[in-house]
């Protein structure tokens, strides 16, 4: 499994004095994460993409969300798994720039679906995602 430092820090999480661990991570997600912790995901995946956070949550809930300044337990899901995802990707790749093109064009293992469409979607076919990127990091045909 990728680090959950990774994941803590695409999400903008603090953590440098005490590392997050696991059950820290979902508690995160749990009591709600930041709303700013959307724009930095939304920000580092699709850089010149303004609406593209409006995928993860649309813009009314996100405007309502911008008094709370918190995301809902499920939106911080979504967001998480976004996160996780585009850490993996970066890795897997070494650049961002071809962590995006992965990301954003459509793939014959997903019924030529993007990854990211997948991924925000559903878990499951999130899992799709990350068996896809684990057998590019590990060797196997993807």
């Amino acid at each position: 499994m990728l680090a959950l430092a990774s994941v803590a820090d695409v999400l903008g999480l603090p953590g440098k004095a005490a590392p997050i661990s696991a059950i820290g991570l979902v508690r995160r997600i749990e009591d709600g994460l930041p709303i700013v912790a959307l724009d930095r995901v939304a920000n580092l995946v699709a850089p010149n993409d303004s609406q593209f956070k409006y995928r993860l949550v649309p813009r009314a809930t996100y405007e309502r969300r911008k008094g709370r300044k918190v995301l809902s337990a499920e939106e911080g899901t979504r967001l998480a798994r976004l996160a996780r995802l585009w850490s993996l990707a970066v890795d897997v790749w070494g650049r961002e720039d071809e962590a995006r093109d992965f990301l954003f064009r459509p793939h014959p293992m997903l019924e030529d679906r993007c990854p990211v469409d997948v991924v925000i979607q559903n878990e499951i076919g999130a899992e799709f995602v990350f068996d896809i990127l684990q057998g590019l990091k590990y060797g196997s045909a993807a």
